[in-house]
């Protein structure tokens, strides 16, 4: 079986990424409006938004290792109670 060509790619999954474009750049335009600075998520975001923008073939390992921690050495009592998906010293 042959691999499917850009546009049987487009025509199956291009509405279903125009709609989750469309709802970051409106979570974006919610973030400008409001009152302070951006957080580390936010700043995660904005990174993966460049990442995508150069066209790499590996986008989605380029951005899951730039929000990963990159320490080696454990830490003797945990700083957070929860994940937030982008390490918080980004």
């Amino acid at each position: 079986m042959s691999s499917p060509t850009r546009k049987e790619v487009a025509d199956l999954h291009f509405m279903d990424a125009r709609a989750k474009l469309l709802d970051l750049a409106a979570f974006l335009d919610r973030v400008d409006r409001s009152a302070g600075s951006d957080d580390h998520r936010i700043r995660g975001l904005r990174l993966a938004l460049k990442v995508l923008n150069e066209g790499n073939k590996n986008r989605v390992a380029e951005i899951l290792n730039q929000w990963s921690d990159p320490t080696t050495e454990p830490l003797e009592k945990s700083d957070t109670k929860a994940a937030t998906g982008v390490w918080p010293k980004l």
